[in-house]
């Protein structure tokens, strides 16, 4: 199993940025595709950007395509979101999720989740 842990959340003014952070710990973070997703009040989850286990490659929801930037460290066992010029339809709580074989925008595909971070943008 693998654990995850997200930090970096906050209240941000709309145009300002945000680096989320996901911490994991447990079997070999390297082995996993990271993927994260966010969830506004009465709307369902959805998916933003995903890495392979080495980040040689990246893909991100067309939505906010030049807004977010996903990497990762595997020596720091973190993955990031940045995220930037943020809208207040960006409010939601962000969930980075963790799997060994699935790399896409399902989310009951996805094994292991964080508990999330609240991400608030005021206009």
């Amino acid at each position: 199993q693998v654990q995850l842990v997200e930090s970096g959340g906050g209240l941000v003014q709309a145009g300002g940025s945000l680096r989320l952070a996901c911490a994991a710990s447990g079997r070999t973070f390297s082995n996993y595709y990271v993927g994260w997703f966010r969830q506004a009040p009465g709307k369902e989850r959805e998916f933003l950007a995903a890495i392979t286990q080495r980040g040689g490659s990246t893909y991100v929801a067309d939505f906010v395509k030049g807004r977010a930037t996903i990497s990762r460290d595997n020596a720091e066992n973190t993955v990031h979101l940045q995220m930037n010029s943020l809208k207040p339809e960006d409010t939601a709580v962000y969930f980075c999720a963790a799997d060994q074989l699935y790399l896409g925008s399902t989310v009951s595909e996805w094994d292991y989740w964080g508990q999330g971070t609240q991400v608030t943008v005021s206009s």
